[in-house]
């Protein structure tokens, strides 16, 4: 086992970055956490929705921002070309899965197509030397075993999103396998995390932002699938990961160019359920949830991933455990639907991450 690794500032300072959905609930936390390590960052997304994170922190004012639609080859060759990024992070997707049962076209067209545009726009600008493709733990076969999934597991997916980003990984190993390994002079990478939670996601049918909007109305959380068991952690978690791979991937691009995953222990893959309770113990003012019908579209009751390569070979670790994810994530939507700022309160969070497992 490696020891624990954190991501550098040291080699962070200077680098130019370009964050592909940098309007995304997890583009404006790795945005604002590559700033302060020291990096020059760049955006490329569609535009905010009006009350998102993104708007909430002023990201605009901060970073490069730039919008464009990953649909669009030339605008997304364009915009590489005119950054000169060395090192490019892929967010940029259609992120939820009801949605894509309500839209299969949009979900294939944006996380398939899409991704074949950002991959061929980075190999074709020189400045760029390495690219992380983020996709998704639900990218896995899913046979709702007992197990976690670990990276050479048989992709697949029986719902749009989870089959494109299935897909999504296809074309990555392609790409990488065709272009980027010939010379060696690009690394790509990509990455499946598992489902993330933090302060300042407000993505429709999602269950954090869905238990916030109805603790914020007085309202009682309506569940879904309370049965449903997935492997939770907070953004900074991933999001280190994401980094650390990154910082390996620009030193060495062979040997770190390929998939892997990052999750939690499996003692923090719960039950929605589990969830819930600790939610609304730690709210408390009477929150209380309730199970209602999950409608007509299925979703997969089990899943989790296997992130012992990542703890073995870039030294990883997952250092907010389940309780405490939930408590800071709780923590920061109390403070701001009660007035407080979003971008202090984000920064504040990613400084009190960067303290842990530092000894004293």
């Amino acid at each position: 086992m490696a020891d624990l690794v954190r991501p550098s500032r040291a080699f962070w300072s200077g680098k130019r970055v370009l964050v592909l959905g940098h309007t995304g609930f997890k583009g404006v936390w790795l945005s604002l956490y590559l700033r302060k390590l020291g990096a020059e960052v760049s955006g490329l997304s569609l535009a905010a929705e009006p009350s998102s994170l993104f708007v909430e922190t002023g990201l605009d004012r901060l970073v490069t921002s730039r919008h464009a639609d990953i649909r669009d080859l030339q605008a997304v060759k364009d915009s590489v070309r005119e950054l000169q990024p060395e090192l490019i992070f892929h967010l940029a997707a259609q992120a939820l899965v009801l949605r894509s049962y309500q839209d299969p076209i949009e979900t294939y067209a944006t996380n398939v197509m899409g991704t074949v545009h950002v991959l061929a726009a980075a190999c074709a600008v020189s400045s760029v030397r390495g690219l992380v493709v983020v996709t998704s733990d639900k990218c896995y076969e899913n046979r709702e075993w007992l197990w976690a999934y670990r990276e050479d597991e048989p992709m697949g997916g029986s719902d749009p999103y989870s089959s494109s980003k299935a897909c999504a990984e296809l074309v990555t190993n392609a790409w990488r396998s065709s272009y980027a390994h010939r010379d060696g002079s690009i690394g790509i990478a990509s990455a499946r995390a598992g489902n993330v939670i933090g302060g300042g996601d407000w993505a429709p049918d999602r269950l954090l932002p869905d238990c916030m909007r109805a603790l914020a109305a007085g309202e009682p959380i309506a569940i879904r699938n309370p049965a449903s068991t997935r492997p939770w952690q907070h953004v900074l978690d991933a999001l280190s990961g994401y980094i650390v791979l990154a910082e390996r991937l620009l030193r060495e691009p062979k040997r770190f160019g390929e998939g892997w995953n990052f999750g939690p222990v499996d003692e923090d893959v719960q039950q929605v359920a589990w969830i819930a309770d600790r939610i609304v113990r730690t709210w408390g003012e009477g929150a209380r949830w309730s199970h209602v019908s999950s409608g007509a579209f299925h979703e997969k009751l089990a899943l989790k991933v296997d992130a012992s390569k990542a703890r073995a070979r870039l030294g990883w670790r997952q250092l907010l455990r389940l309780e405490q994810a939930l408590g800071w994530t709780v923590d920061w939507y109390k403070q701001h639907l009660t007035g407080s700022p979003a971008l202090p309160l984000t920064e504040k969070q990613i400084d009190d991450y960067g303290k842990l497992g530092v000894t004293p």
